[in-house]
Parts: C-alpha cells; sequence; structure tokens
C-alpha cells in the first residue's frame, strides 16, 4: 500500500526495493545525514504484497480480489507461536532504514526518545505485513523442520537441572504424584498481603486451555466484524491480528477477548475506538498503526499494562503524540487514567432478607428475641496500594486520604454490632479508626502482624494487622486473645520440625485476634474470631494448617470461657452508670451513651427481668462468629473444612506435605460452623474480591448453627457494574475487597422439659 501523506519520512516496502533515487529528504540533526535512500517510485498499479521465503523475496505477488489458488483467504489460519514482533527478512537493515530517514515528528531540533524509535521500527514492520495472513504464513515457514544430524551430539557431562518453587518441583513433565490441580492453585489474584513478599505478584491469569492461542485475519479487505461473530467467544486467544483490512469500526464486544496480549488494528479505515477495549487490561502490545483516528478514549487509561500503543500514520491530537514521543506508553495510559472522567456510581447493594414467613411470625411474638450483626472487610492497608499493584486506578483514588473516608463511610452505613477489619496498620487504627468510630458509641482493639516484633518503634505503626470494634454501650469486652499461627504451631508437639514446618508455615506471619464479649443486659456471651490468612495460592497447605490451629485455638479459649462464673442477679448489678460500664472507655466518651442507646438499654433491662442469664456448661454452646479474610474459594478444601467438619489427611490442598496429625488423621473441628451465604436464598457471592486478574469469593462469616440463626445478610455487587470496571479499587470501591455483613439471631437455650410425676399403682 501506499502512503503518500501520512509518513513520507518512512520508506516503503515495494517489490523493487534497491534502485536508487536521488528524493531529497531533510536529516535528523542527532542520527545524522541519511544514507543512501531506497526509491519511492510510483504507487503500484495494484496492492501488492511480496511473500518472503527463507530470506528471499518471491516476485510472486497477490492481489486481495484475486487471491492466488495455491494460498485461498475464505480460511482464517492461526498459529500458535506467531511472534510478539513479527519482522520481514531483512529486519536488520530495516532499523537502520528507519533510523536514517525519521519520522514526520523528528522535525529539526527534536531528539527522538528510544520508545519512539521502536514505535517507528514496529509501524515499519506493520507495513511490511500488508499480504494475506502474512504472519501466519512467516510462522509456518518458520516452523519447518530443519534436517537433523543422525546422530545427535549432546554433552555428556550435562546434568539436567532441577528447581524447587514454593515447596514443588519444576519439570517438562509434570509427575503424576505432584498436584497440579487443586483449588487453591485456581485462586492466581492479587491480594493485597504480598508487599513484604520479595516474590512477584502474579500480573496475568491463565486463559483457557487451547491447542492455539494466535489467529491471523490480516490482509483479507473484510470491512466490518458482525456482532454476531463466533470471534468473541475464542477467549482463549492471546494474539490477534486484524491489520490491513477495510474496517471503519470495531465492535465493543472485542473487549471480551480478556486474554488478548497483542491486538493489532493497523491498516485500517478507523476513526475512532470503543471504549469498551479498556477492560483488555492484560494488553501489552496495540497497534494502531496508519488509521484516521484522532484522539484516545480515556477508557484506555485502564491498560496498564501496555508497553506499546501504536500510533503512528494517524492524524492524532499533537498533545497525546507528544506525550508518547517524549514520555512514552506509559506516561500517556498515567495521563488517560487520571483524567479519565468518574463513571456513574453502582445501585446500592440490596440487603437480603433471609427469613421465611414462619421465621419473621415468631420472631415478631417472642419480644425476648435477641439480635447481633457483625461486618468483616479487608479494608486494603495504605502501604499496600500501589500503583506497582493497582497500575489500573486513578493515583487519586489509591491515596489513602480518599480511600479512609469511603471505608468509614461504608462502616457507618451499616451500624453493625461488630465490626471485623483487616489490613488496618497500626497509624490508621489510632489516628483515624478509633477516634471517629468512638464517636459512634465503638470501642476496639488492634493487634499487628508478627513481623512487627522485628522493626523498628518507628517502622511498627506501617506494620498491618486485624482491628475488631464493637459496640461499647452494648457489649462488655470480657477477654481478648492473639493467635500468631507460626508461634501456635511451633508449640505443637505432633507437628515435626521438618522444612515444610520451616520454610512454610513458620515463615507466614498472619494472625487471628479473638475477642470473648458478653451483652451487658442479657449476659449472653458471644465469641467473636478475626483472622486474616496467607494468600499465596502456592501454599493451599499452609491455609489448611493455618485454619486448623484457628478452630483448634478457638474450641480450647471456648472452653474455658464457658467455665467463667455467671454474673451476679441483677439486683446486685451497681446502678452507677460509670460502674456498670466495665468495656472501659466505650460510648461517645466519658461512658455517656445517646437516648437511642439508653432506650435500647432500658428494653435489654426488661428481657433480663423475665429471662434468667444463660447458663454454659460447653464452649460449643455460646454464640461463635468466624469471619475474616481467608483468601480460599467455596471449591478448596479450606472451606469443604471449615463447613463440614472434617477433611480427609490425602486432600489434594496439602500437596502431600507433612504435618502432624493433620496429614496423618485428617482435620476435625467441633464447631458447627456454616457460611452466612451458604443458607437457602443467600449463595456465596459471586465476589469479594475484584481485580482484573481474580474476581471470586474469598471472605466470609461463619456462625454456630447450634445456637445462631441467620436474619440478612448484605447483596452482592451490581452485576451491570461490574461489567464496566477493570477492578477494584477505583471511585467508588476504595479497596481490592467488598465488605460483608450480617444479622443475626440468638437461639434460646434448649431447656429440658420438666419430667412427668412418678404414678404409683
Amino acid at each position: 500500500m501506499y502512503y503518500p501523506q501520512q509518513s513520507p519520512g518512512i520508506a516503503h516496502k515495494l517489490a523493487n526495493h534497491h534502485d536508487q533515487s536521488s528524493w531529497p529528504r531533510p536529516h535528523h540533526q542527532v542520527l545524522g545525514p541519511p544514507g543512501p535512500q531506497p526509491t519511492v517510485g510510483p504507487p503500484p498499479p495494484s496492492q501488492g504484497y511480496a511473500i518472503y521465503t527463507n530470506g528471499n523475496v518471491n516476485p510472486m505477488q497477490h492481489h486481495p480480489h484475486h487471491p492466488h489458488p495455491a494460498m485461498p483467504i475464505q480460511h482464517h489460519h492461526h498459529q500458535n507461536s506467531l511472534s510478539h514482533y513479527p519482522s520481514p527478512p531483512n529486519g536488520h537493515s530495516l532499523q537502520q532504514h528507519v533510523l536514517s530517514q525519521g519520522s514526520p515528528a523528528s522535525v529539526a531540533g527534536q531528539i527522538i526518545s528510544p520508545h519512539w524509535q521502536q514505535q517507528l521500527l514496529k509501524c515499519e514492520m506493520s507495513r511490511s505485513s500488508r499480504s494475506p495472513f502474512h504472519r501466519a504464513r512467516a510462522s509456518a515457514i518458520a516452523s519447518r523442520t530443519v534436517a537433523k544430524s543422525a546422530i545427535p551430539i549432546t554433552n555428556p557431562n550435562f546434568v539436567k537441572p532441577t528447581s524447587e518453587t514454593n515447596g514443588s518441583s519444576e519439570s517438562s513433565e509434570p509427575s503424576e504424584s505432584s498436584p497440579t490441580t487443586t483449588a487453591a492453585t485456581v485462586v492466581n489474584h492479587p491480594s493485597s498481603t504480598v508487599a513484604p513478599v520479595k516474590a512477584p505478584r502474579p500480573t496475568s491469569i491463565r486463559p483457557p486451555d487451547s491447542p492455539w492461542t494466535s489467529l491471523d485475519m490480516s490482509g483479507v479487505n473484510f470491512k466490518n466484524i458482525p456482532l454476531t461473530s463466533g470471534l468473541f467467544t475464542f477467549t482463549f486467544l492471546i494474539n490477534l491480528y486484524l491489520n490491513h483490512n477495510a474496517l471503519t469500526t470495531v465492535p465493543p464486544q472485542l473487549a471480551k477477548l480478556r486474554h488478548l496480549e497483542l491486538l493489532d488494528l493497523s491498516g485500517n479505515h478507523l476513526t475512532t475506538l470503543p471504549p469498551e477495549l479498556g477492560m483488555l487490561t492484560q494488553l501489552k502490545e496495540f497497534y494502531l498503526f496508519d488509521n484516521q483516528i484522532t484522539t484516545i478514549p480515556p477508557e484506555f487509561g485502564t491498560l496498564h499494562q501496555l508497553k506499546t500503543l501504536g500510533i503512528e500514520g494517524n492524524p492524532l491530537d499533537a498533545s497525546l503524540k507528544q506525550l508518547v514521543q517524549k514520555d512514552g506508553t506509559t506516561a500517556l495510559i498515567s495521563y488517560l487514567r487520571d483524567s479519565c472522567p468518574v463513571p456513574a456510581p453502582p445501585p446500592e447493594r440490596v440487603w437480603k432478607n433471609l427469613l421465611s414467613p414462619a421465621e419473621e411470625e415468631a420472631m415478631q411474638l417472642d419480644s425476648h428475641t435477641e439480635t447481633i450483626s457483625v461486618l468483616s472487610y479487608n479494608i486494603l492497608c495504605e502501604k499496600y496500594a500501589t500503583e506497582r499493584l493497582y497500575g489500573y486506578t486513578p493515583a487519586w483514588a489509591l491515596t489513602w486520604d480518599y480511600r479512609k473516608e469511603l471505608v468509614l463511610e461504608e462502616i457507618k452505613s451499616h451500624d453493625s454490632d461488630f465490626l471485623c477489619l483487616q489490613e488496618v496498620d497500626g497509624a490508621a487504627y489510632e489516628d483515624y479508626f478509633l477516634p471517629r468510630l468512638k464517636a459512634r458509641d465503638y470501642d476496639g482493639f488492634h493487634w499487628p502482624k508478627s513481623r512487627y516484633k522485628t522493626k523498628k518503634d518507628t517502622e511498627r505503626r506501617q506494620v498491618d494487622g486485624c482491628a475488631t470494634f464493637y459496640k461499647s454501650s452494648k457489649y462488655t469486652l470480657v477477654e481478648k486473645q492473639l493467635i500468631e499461627f507460626s508461634a501456635v504451631a511451633m508449640q505443637r508437639p505432633d507437628f515435626e520440625k521438618t522444612d515444610d514446618m520451616f520454610n512454610r508455615v513458620l515463615v507466614k506471619d498472619n494472625i487471628a485476634v479473638v475477642c470473648l464479649m458478653e451483652d451487658k443486659q442479657t449476659h449472653t456471651r458471644f465469641i467473636v474470631a478475626n483472622a486474616h490468612l496467607d494468600w499465596d495460592p502456592m501454599f493451599s497447605d499452609v491455609k489448611l494448617v493455618q485454619a486448623a490451629l484457628l478452630l483448634d485455638e478457638v474450641d480450647k479459649i471456648a472452653t474455658n470461657f464457658a467455665k467463667y462464673p455467671p454474673p451476679p442477679p441483677p439486683s446486685a448489678q451497681p446502678t452507677n452508670s460509670d460502674e456498670a460500664d466495665p468495656g472501659g472507655g466505650g460510648g461517645s466518651g466519658g461512658g455517656t451513651v445517646d437516648s437511642d442507646a439508653s432506650s435500647a438499654a432500658s428494653t435489654s433491662t426488661s428481657k433480663t427481668l423475665s429471662r434468667p442469664a444463660p447458663h454454659y456448661t460447653d464452649g460449643t454452646k455460646i454464640p461463635m462468629i468466624v469471619c475474616g479474610d481467608f483468601n480460599s474459594i467455596p471449591e478448596s478444601g479450606l472451606y469443604e473444612f471449615i463447613s463440614t467438619g472434617q477433611l480427609s489427611a490425602t486432600h489434594p490442598d496439602f500437596l502431600e506435605h507433612k504435618y502432624g496429625k493433620y496429614t496423618t488423621e485428617g482435620l476435625r473441628h467441633r464447631l458447627g460452623l456454616k457460611s452466612v451465604y451458604a443458607g437457602p436464598g443467600a449463595g456465596e457471592p459471586p465476589l469479594t474480591n475484584y481485580t482484573p486478574t481474580f474476581q471470586g469469593s474469598i471472605d466470609y462469616i461463619w456462625y454456630s448453627t447450634a445456637n445462631l440463626a441467620v436474619n440478612g445478610a448484605l447483596g452482592e455487587v451490581d452485576k451491570g457494574y461490574l461489567e464496566k470496571v477493570v477492578g477494584f479499587p477505583n471511585a467508588h470501591f476504595p479497596s481490592d475487597h467488598v465488605c460483608i455483613t450480617a444479622s443475626f439471631r440468638v437461639k434460646p437455650p434448649r431447656e429440658n422439659p420438666p419430667r412427668p410425676p412418678p404414678t404409683f399403682s
């Protein structure tokens, strides 16, 4: 194709490209005067494309409307090994040729950045691939087998190296004994708890299995892609070539191909681009050379992994083009991301009422029904919210000053009795959340992760951990306990000090905090555990060990809590409001509460007079909540263990590692826990964590079914909204997690029926 106006400074690949011409061209001051210049003659009478065969130029040319019989165009060729940077056989001379010629942007006195030089090279390579299925044919030629010697020459001293990653050996052939498909390894998501880990976080998701991942539909002169095209079902594609056709528009359905890393739309007749292409966050190469595009949609700011946005040969806005020429594609993407208009907020999440009509009627008739509500939320610590990890989020929406206000508003809107927050650092707890939540009748406590012991005093406030808050006018904090999983594991006599223990379990600093609560009026006791387990999908065995340790410790704590003596009778209770607040520092300062809280206390007092304080004979009789970020999907072994109370010692999620009785006898617990969203009418939410590389449920609220029943739970985020955003955090959601909350009613203790009087005959 002849480009007489778009880029006169770029030489064009013609069939007779060794001719010389005296056409004068201005040379670049930095790159120096140009050398001998190839001829740019009149355009050919028809579109001719040289076919490269083993480095030679085949004089045979093909017209798109008269295909050669040996190469029909009605079939779409695809290859699995197409290169991201295809180049013609004379690619070495091409670089010298382009750099000697410059480009329309290389005006006198302007320095061309290395990024722009690379863009010009890629533009020229794109122009040289105008023939039908150029890359598919080039790949087929390159993949032809070369004659090998009859006797292969090998190094007799060569020893095949073996490497071990996360405890599993890597080899070209998977071992039958090694678990290769576990539920935990599917959870390849960027949970924000990995900042202290030196290993890079996963930046891509694995596409569906397919024998081919590249599709070449270039140079066949089609004018449109039907909205019903089967192309949009090829979600496994990594490379897609639609260059040098006659497209005037690109359907937004192309955004369904979320695994694309290279998309070539060069040499068409495009004037605009659909903003939906900003959902292709895996893109690294996006070529738009030689179209009629004047601007780039600001929604492309979410393409945070993009290395090259090919814009040469377009009448693009001068400011955008200069930005790419000077600072590169990443600078343009950052500009688009931070200047993109804020989308419309999502609809409010719907509260799901999980009461049956009979249960709802029974609650209305029973004036003594006691209810509690719990919220769990991983708020994304300030230290982990970096552009490296969340490059798709606008810089202003990633700042802690912006996000903390949204977190607080979310918490306040639910007004739950108990707040279980994860990834809260000491500074945020002390300086922001505690003083503001105290004004809302909350008191609380915070424990950082174990690594704070190794930090200096000035750095300890930046270590994140778990924070639990409770309504201080309603509940008394009897006791709080910290569970350090690594420390508890060290104390277990059945855990042999093996490499698995030292290299996998003991190096993790995850924690859980358990608070023992008591209602100030009804004296009902509650156990609330707030946990944050390991994030790494390659450590599913460690998550199982941590979950088992957590429930073992909670069981012990509950057993001891049941042995605490019952409270004195109501007549012996102190009447002074200051003495009656053993929670210490709760309420709105000075131990005072508002009128609504006083009214609730008065109502609860009447309940106390009509119902005696409960007596607990066993720890399992105490209402129990275990919630937090478990970093495990519902199909994982961890979910099975907690919800069913047992797990086989040979479960694949153990990854064949040995952990004492856990891997010889299996896992057991007797707490009778169930997820809030596992009940009828609820269903596990489609996601509690939403990023470009992972969308799924990993946060849970578990409750003891023997003494608690679910009244309702917070519903999911609007699906229509999720289809338009690449991930959280964003302008509306301050964390990569969403909060979950639920309401419960306390089941009254079962009383043994009175024995009938004896009868004497």
